[in-house]
Formats: structure tokens, C-alpha cells, sequence
């Protein structure tokens, strides 16, 4: 017997403190009650600073790598989840950072081990749809031949290597996903995330988009850190969410689902943009490649399409002059986490 629904779905994300479970804490609240789990290992309290006085919006500072129970925190007591169970789970919770990866390898390794076996047992005492913020780098390094990643491609990871926590990490974990369902039945969704880019992103963390606009408005050098052939796709964090919500409301699982945009560019390109759309002085200075950031493949959308009706809408410029507008709005606020990346 499913659990009866009350005034609202109850939803519960994982890594909703950061970059991209900010934004779709955001929008889930327009129908939903919202549970928001994070530890803060890569991202801040800031990020849902103005969700906090939300009515139906309830934040518990935990670590998924260890077990979560609902019912046992006093402030979820009004959200009835005893009663009402959790409709809808959304696992974003990794932690990703190009500068502090070495930092984190251990957590990285557990979240996509422990962290994904906590929510998808809280998937199955609570019937939920899951949803998996998995990510492009599933499918092993861009191809030589420059192709698109269609999700039916099985790709590859070398499962010694330095960044094999996370890259063979998430494979695995969408190996769990798939354990679970064919194991407990449950209806495990996975969205492959491409690079994303917006307001919000930690700054001076080696993200790059941030980092450029940031030193654009102060008239320092822009880091990139590759050469100057480094390409990639962007995707504005908007359009990630509403991948991951189509994704969640599709009426039946249809297998892993890309989620990012399909145009390659040139990072001088997307600095040069930068530097024009603030009026910057900045000049473009190469550094050594990061191990977290690298050139990742492009990725077929035509499931995406087709399946869910999805479609990247907001362009590079106008998603560029959104994260422009929105530092220009944080600064002073923003300036206090230089250190926090360095």
C-alpha cells in the first residue's frame, strides 16, 4: 500500500546545498515540501540562505555516507514523514572540486559507494522515484573522432587511476542503481550531467566560468588551465534542473538520460566573452592541467529530446551575463570565500 499524499509530495535531495541542489531545491518548493541534506564539504550555506525561511523547505546538515533516518530529526516532524513517507529523492550528493579533489578523494569514494546504498535504501523503505545526479564522465575520455556520447555507449575508466574515485565511482553507482532495481524494484532514474555552469558555483575552486568572470570584474589575469585547445560544452544550471525534473515526472524509467549541451567551445572563446560582456582589461594566461577538469565528450540529446521533451533554452550568453549579473550583485558577500578555494 503506498503511503497516502497529503497537502504535498515530500521530496528529499542529497547535496542540496550545492551548486546544482540549490536550484532545484529552488524549484521543487513551487509544489513541494522539500528536505535539503548536505555537509558542506564542497559547497555553502549561502547557496540556500533565502530557501531557509521557506515554509516548506527543511535543511539537515548530515554526511549521506553515513545513515539517514527522517523520522528520527525532531524538525522533520511537521513534514509527517512517519505518515506520508518520501515521494521523490533526488542524490546529488558528491563532492566536486578541480582544486581540493585530492582533499576529498575519500569522500568521494564513500559517496558514491555508502553515500548511494544510504539514499537507495531510503528508497526502498519509502517506495520513492530516485533520481541519480550521475555524470558525462561515465563514458570514459572524449573520443578521438570527436563523437557524441549516446547513453547506450558502454565507455571505459582506468579504475587505478587518481581520479578513479569519482570516475569509476560513478559508474559504479549507476551500477546501484540498477542492483537496486532489479533487486527491490526500485524505480532508479539516471541523468549523466554535463559540464554546467551559473550563479552559485564555488569561486576560486578552479571552475573556471566563476573564476573568469571574478577575475574579469577585478582586471586580473583569467586562468585556464589546459592550453589553449581546451574545449568543452556548457549547459546553464536552469536547464539542468528542469532535465532532472522531466526526468523525475517522466511516467515511466527510460534509462539513463544525457543532460547537458551539445556544442563544443573553445574556453578562450567563452573567456574572451567574458572579458568583452564586463569591459575587463584581463589578459588570458595558461596554467597546468587540473586532474578534476578535463576535456570531456559532447553528448547526444536526441533521447532527451524525443523521451522527454527536453532541450538546453538558455544560450551561453545570456547564461554568461546571469552569473556576470549575479557577482556583480554578491561580490562583497562572495569576496569572503576567496580563501575558501585556495
Amino acid at each position: 500500500m503506498e503511503n497516502p499524499v497529503f497537502e504535498k509530495k515530500i521530496v528529499l535531495v542529497t547535496g542540496g546545498a550545492g551548486f546544482i541542489g540549490s536550484h532545484l531545491c529552488e524549484s521543487l518548493l513551487k509544489d513541494s515540501r522539500v528536505i535539503c541534506l548536505d555537509n558542506f564539504a564542497t559547497s555553502q550555506e549561502s547557496n540556500i540562505d533565502t530557501l531557509l525561511r521557506h515554509p516548506d523547505f527543511e535543511f539537515i546538515r548530515h554526511d549521506i555516507n553515513s545513515p539517514f533516518d527522517p523520522e528520527a530529526f525532531p524538525e522533520l516532524a511537521r513534514f509527517k514523514v512517519k505518515f506520508q513517507g518520501i515521494q521523490e529523492i533526488y542524490h546529488l550528493a558528491c563532492p566536486t572540486s578541480p582544486k581540493r579533489f585530492e582533499q576529498h578523494r575519500m569522500q568521494t569514494l564513500y559517496a558514491n559507494s555508502l553515500g548511494m546504498k544510504h539514499a537507495l535504501d531510503l528508497a526502498v523503505r519509502y517506495k520513492s522515484r530516485f533520481v541519480h545526479g550521475s555524470t558525462s564522465t561515465v563514458y570514459g575520455p572524449r573520443p578521438t573522432d570527436n563523437h557524441a556520447f549516446r547513453e547506450d555507449e558502454i565507455g571505459s575508466q582506468d579504475t587505478l587511476s587518481p581520479r578513479a574515485c569519482y570516475d569509476e565511482g560513478k559508474r559504479f553507482a549507476e551500477t546501484c542503481c540498477a542492483t537496486y532495481t532489479q533487486v527491490h524494484g526500485v524505480d532508479a532514474r539516471i541523468a549523466r550531467i554535463f559540464r554546467t555552469f551559473g550563479p552559485r558555483m564555488p569561486l576560486f575552486d578552479g571552475q573556471m566560468v566563476p573564476d573568469f568572470v571574478t577575475n574579469a570584474l577585478d582586471g586580473t589575469d583569467i586562468e585556464i588551465f589546459g592550453d589553449a585547445n581546451f574545449t568543452t560544452s556548457l549547459i546553464f544550471v536552469t536547464d539542468v534542473v528542469d532535465g532532472l525534473m522531466k526526468l523525475m515526472g517522466a511516467a515511466e524509467n527510460i534509462g539513463p538520460v544525457n543532460i547537458g549541451s551539445d556544442i563544443d567551445m573553445p574556453l578562450v572563446e567563452v573567456a574572451n566573452r567574458i572579458i568583452e560582456m564586463t569591459g575587463s582589461s584581463s589578459k588570458i594566461v595558461f596554467r597546468d592541467a587540473l586532474l578534476f577538469m578535463t576535456q570531456l565528450g559532447l553528448p547526444d540529446l536526441t533521447k532527451a529530446k524525443e523521451k522527454l521533451g527536453w532541450l538546453p533554452l538558455v544560450t551561453l550568453d545570456d547564461g554568461l551575463k546571469k552569473a556576470i549579473d549575479y557577482t556583480i550583485a554578491n561580490k562583497t558577500l562572495l569576496s569572503g570565500f576567496r580563501s575558501f578555494g585556495q
